[in-house]
């Protein structure tokens, strides 16, 4: 893994033709139009990038996109890799490791996520308080990788200074935002409404299927995390309309000029 690391960070920066990226951006299902608020942007497909997988999942577009954003320069990761699709975990926190390697400190990861808080409707934008990882998966067990902390401390694995940034960024624009724990399962189907109940009474607002595994192995490293969930459906058993892959992708699709206008306030208010 130290050597896919390596041998991805070297292409990247190859490309990146003198760039050097501050913040990482990851965009869930459907937020990939929000690479193209980044101005002056240099393309890398994932073809071009050892150990990276071409995505197989709609709404997720396979590229990388390095441009300017609210003053910053910034790499947006356009499409995951995710554990249902057959990959590890490693191969799943590859991303994440790669951007550490290139040197950037902070990360913004957004997705799209069921709602579970009956408060949350489809349309919602869910700040991450913190996450539940009922994946079965952690990118740390094995051994321990260069440039890692063995035991990395969850407490504030969601920057409590982002939060407030976002928060304050939201008020300004005028955008609603909630806040709420984030349950990550493995799936590829969606929760049974059993699934959900028992969410909801272990503490969780929104489940989905990715983002905690990104956030363990960008904490283990050392970087500020900080997430977004766009809840694009109730979970099932909240309601009686039946779950689907285009209906999330929907929702996102309208929800992502409000996200993109959070997301471009937060990196502009960035010290970095």
């Amino acid at each position: 893994m130290q050597a896919d690391v390596q041998a991805a960070t070297d292409a990247v920066r190859a490309r990146l033709q003198g760039r050097v990226p501050t913040v990482a951006i990851v965009l869930g299902s459907g937020l990939g139009p929000l690479a193209d608020q980044v101005a002056d942007a240099l393309r890398i497909p994932y073809t071009e990038i050892p150990g990276f997988y071409v995505p197989t999942v709609p709404g997720h577009k396979g590229e990388l996109v390095c441009g300017n954003l609210g003053g910053k320069t910034v790499l947006c990761q356009s499409g995951r890799f995710h554990a249902y699709e057959g990959h590890s975990a490693d191969v799943t926190a590859l991303p994440v490791r790669m951007f550490g390697a290139l040197g950037i400190t902070t990360i913004l990861l957004t997705n799209a996520a069921g709602g579970v808080n009956p408060a949350f409707g489809p349309g919602t934008l869910m700040l991450i308080s913190d996450h539940i990882n009922l994946t079965g998966r952690n990118p740390l067990v094995g051994p321990q990788r260069e440039g890692e902390t063995r035991f990395p401390d969850m407490t504030n694995a969601y920057d409590k200074e982002l939060r407030v940034l976002a928060k304050r960024v939201a008020e300004e624009r005028k955008i609603a935002l909630a806040e709420g724990v984030y349950m990550g399962l493995l799936g590829p189907t969606y929760e049974t409404p059993a699934e959900v109940r028992m969410v909801a009474k272990l503490g969780g607002d929104a489940v989905g299927m990715s983002t905690v595994l990104e956030v363990i192995a960008a904490r283990a490293r050392g970087m500020r995390c900080l997430g977004i969930s766009t809840v694009t459906n109730a979970a099932a058993g909240i309601s009686d309309q039946e779950l689907n892959h285009n209906e999330v992708m929907e929702v996102a699709a309208k929800v992502g000029k409000e996200l993109g206008r959070l997301v471009e306030g937060i990196v502009e208010g960035l010290r970095t």
